[in-house]
């Protein structure tokens, strides 16, 4: 993303990173397997016993916006689809979601495209 002063977070558009697969578990939460790539945790596999796979569960919260996600609708529109589910104020819902976008890309499981 070139012009990031430019932009309105809101109009970033996440894309799930297509390397990690995610399935519904109970409750309709949301499982994102990460496999365990690399010399250091092929280490820690071999003499800690280390998963090959983790498996990370989002809360209730971030499934709802992880299912919501299309790679085509920007984070506003996604935003005003599942605000009905946060019981938090408007204020407080955008900082959240914000973050947890942050988060998402910090770890590489989203990357945004221009909208």
């Amino acid at each position: 993303m070139k012009n990031n002063k430019d932009k309105n977070y809101l109009d970033y558009i996440p894309v799930r990173n297509s390397e990690y697969d995610w399935s519904i578990v109970e409750d309709g939460i949301v499982e994102i397997s990460v496999v365990n790539k690399g010399f250091f945790n092929l280490i820690t596999q071999k003499f800690f016993k280390a998963p090959k796979i983790s498996k990370i569960k989002l809360d209730e919260y971030g499934s709802i916006v992880w299912k919501a996600m299309d790679d085509k609708r920007d984070i506003g529109d996604i935003a005003e689809e599942v605000r009905s589910s946060f019981e938090d104020e408007e204020k407080v819902f955008y900082s959240r979601l914000i973050k947890f976008f942050q988060i998402l890309k910090e770890n590489k499981f989203i990357s945004y495209k221009e909208s």
